[in-house]
């Protein structure tokens, strides 16, 4: 991965520093076990995907926000959505709401094929140069409404979304593969429940997580245009 041209050696170890403690600290501290998701986190450089100027915060354990008035989510938050989802490394994973393509990337460490939808065509230009910038090539970003997924690649063994529905989408459920698992916010649009999704031969089942605060879902199947 090519860190960005501007960042000393100084600002490169601090921040590294930083990322490592997220991940002992924030993460492991609070019960993500996943080792797969401990070192993808270990491994993409959150700060990357922030404004230079929110570079402090990159590490920090909140959301920080990007452009567009969106939010890439708490490191703690991503974390759960990730070990919940249970990603092989052979997965087709969908991402809805991609923002600054940070979760992007962890999803590319971790799956074989990742497709992202993002609501905001200046965002998927930005994520767009960040991740080919670091390397990920298993990555296709575009732009439209997330909450109607993406069904020319369907199906998926694993969607992600990164915004808060007041209800889970049809759409995406019916784009999970057999045995595909869909980790998604479900609420009203200042608290909601994440919710862990598994379809299966004999039905869909529904496991709520813990409580959650997301940006709304916006779109046909979210709280509208």
């Amino acid at each position: 991965m090519l860190p960005n041209d501007n960042t000393s050696t100084a600002e490169l170890e601090t921040l590294t520093a930083e990322r490592h403690s997220m991940v002992e600290q924030q993460l492991r501290r609070r019960g993500i076990t996943d080792q797969r998701v401990l070192e993808a986190m270990r491994s993409v450089p959150r700060h990357e995907f922030v404004s230079r100027q929110d570079w402090p915060q990159a590490y920090a354990d909140h959301p920080v926000v990007i452009a567009e008035q969106q939010t890439t989510s708490q490191p703690y938050i991503i974390a759960a959505m990730l070990q919940a989802a249970e990603i092989k490394p052979g997965d087709r994973v969908l991402e809805i709401g991609a923002g600054s393509g940070y979760q992007t990337a962890l999803l590319a460490e971790l799956a074989g094929q990742v497709f992202a939808i993002e609501r905001y065509s200046s965002l998927v230009e930005a994520s767009r140069q960040v991740l080919d910038r670091l390397g990920y090539h298993n990555i296709a970003v575009v732009a439209g409404d997330g909450s109607l997924g993406l069904p020319a690649a369907a199906p998926y063994d694993v969607i992600i979304v990164s915004a808060a529905a007041p209800h889970i989408p049809a759409a995406l459920v019916e784009q999970l593969a057999s045995g595909g698992r869909l980790v998604i916010p479900v609420g009203d649009s200042s608290q909601q429940v994440l919710k862990l999704v598994r379809k299966r031969a004999e039905g869909v089942s529904e496991t709520a997580l813990e409580g959650c605060r997301f940006v709304p879902l916006i779109g046909q199947g979210g709280f509208g245009a």
